[in-house]
């Protein structure tokens, strides 16, 4: 398990984005992908030499995933659409509550089995409007099931190394949710894992060691919880609004953080100027593996309406 006496987190990207989210490792690139919300933009890092590029999203972004072809999965505003990065073409797979304007689809993740969760939320931050999604096949095909709701803010989705416990955020009550999931994908006994009180739980991830890393909005750090729920001694991140991490690097022990400018009153950027941009650091226990989306999954979700 890592100790409290952990290096300090470094920027590698001074970005400032407004709201930068959904940090995703991609092992097929050996490079970085994360989305900025308010800027309406995705972002690609490459470690080795540095190099970065953008594509602009035609609606909001609240994630994004690599697929086994080099292709993106990403959660816009109203459905799931997939980034060609070499024509930056967007081309909608899949409709996500298009009777709910307000909402749009916020933070998400892909498990060990290749399955994509997501999260939906009021885009106004005030109505409990966001539910919890998977894409999930079954004997019949490719569904969009709906698993929780009564959400204003969602954030996670992340699971365990093992695959029997996912963790889900309803962020503006402070807590971290836990369910048991089943190998068919089904979730039941939600029960809380554990409550924030300085801050507000944005995105979470768990490494290979079961350990829940947790971004701090409002609270400039990342939160660590064993998987038995004891709170570990954070990281202090230069940002006040600190929001997710991802295990990258060929080993997974290099620590990408993504922070948001947004909400940050003028005095206090002036003294965390880079607040928005991409931070690193290195870790002793890896990541789990990331998975890529099944090319063949990404293309049955095409038409799917859901809501």
């Amino acid at each position: 398990m890592n100790t409290p006496a952990m290096p300090q987190p470094h920027c590698v990207w001074d970005i400032r984005a407004q709201l930068g989210e959904g940090p995703v490792w991609s092992m097929r690139e050996q490079a970085l992908y994360f989305v900025d919300i308010v800027g309406q933009a995705i972002h690609r890092f490459h470690p080795a030499d540095g190099r970065h590029d953008s594509w602009a999203a035609p609606l909001r972004p609240g994630f994004v995933v690599p697929v086994s072809d080099g292709t993106l999965v990403c959660g816009l505003k109203g459905g799931l659409y997939r980034l060609d990065p070499g024509t930056g073409q967007f081309t909608c797979l899949a409709a996500i509550e298009r009777e709910l304007p307000g909402n749009r689809i916020n933070d998400g993740c892909v498990d060990s089995k290749g399955r994509l969760w997501f999260g939906t939320m009021d885009d106004s931050e005030t109505a409990p409007s966001g539910a919890l999604y998977s894409v999930t096949r079954h004997a019949g095909g490719l569904d969009v099931q709906r698993h929780d709701e009564g959400y204003v803010v969602t954030n996670g989705p992340a699971v365990s190394p093992d695959g029997t416990k996912l963790y889900h955020n309803h962020s503006p009550a402070g807590i971290i949710y836990v369910f048991d999931l089943a190998p068919d994908g089904g979730l039941s006994n939600r029960r809380i894992f554990a409550r924030v009180t300085d801050g507000y739980p944005d995105g979470v991830v768990v490494d290979s060691a079961g350990t829940l890393w947790v971004g701090a909005w409002n609270g400039g750090r990342i939160m660590r919880f064993t998987p038995d729920g004891v709170e570990l001694p954070p990281v202090a991140v230069p940002a006040v609004n600190v929001t997710k991490v991802a295990f990258g690097g060929p080993d997974l022990r290099t620590l990408y953080i993504t922070t948001a400018r947004k909400n940050t009153p003028p005095d206090v950027l002036d003294r965390f100027p880079q607040a928005g941009s991409l931070f690193s650091m290195r870790v002793d226990v890896p990541g789990q593996p990331p998975v890529a989306l099944p090319v063949d999954e990404v293309t049955a979700l095409r038409g799917i309406t859901q809501g």
